[in-house]
């Protein structure tokens, strides 16, 4: 397995359908998801098994000080063997920043909680959405 920076050719089919498997309908328009994952300040990474695209992260970046894990999704066929931990790794060389912040679903918190670590309460705020908390 290695990981590769994002080419629209090889890896949109594969992003979408685990996209699709996650429940992610803002993930479902091929233009879109090309244009968020190629944006200015977006590094989009891939996990290559062979040819097969099997991971993908989406990391937003200044480069120098801050970065924020958006994405991090692994095909339901590759789970627990390595391709997050190296998707997350090869996050951190690319950026060359010393800490990533992220949200995460309740699910994913083991794998977190086995890398270095400060847990920060967080909120994940809805345009046109004011008071109370949102179901979604």
């Amino acid at each position: 397995m290695r990981v590769d920076l994002f080419e629209p050719g090889r890896d949109l089919a594969a992003v979408l359908a685990m996209c699709a498997a996650e429940g992610w309908p803002g993930w479902s328009d091929p233009g879109r998801v090309r244009r968020a994952l190629g944006a200015a300040g977006c590094l989009a990474l891939v996990a290559l098994d062979g040819e097969e695209t099997v991971g993908f992260a989406q990391i937003l970046t200044d480069g120098v000080l801050t970065s924020y894990l958006a994405l991090l999704v692994t095909a339901a066929t590759h789970r627990r063997r390595g391709v997050a931990r190296a998707l997350a790794d090869e996050a951190f060389a690319r950026t060359g920043v010393g800490r990533m912040d992220l949200l995460a679903d309740e699910d994913a918190h083991g794998f977190y909680r086995s890398m270095a670590h400060r847990r920060l309460p967080g909120f994940r705020v809805f345009d046109g959405y004011r008071g109370g908390h949102l179901e979604a």
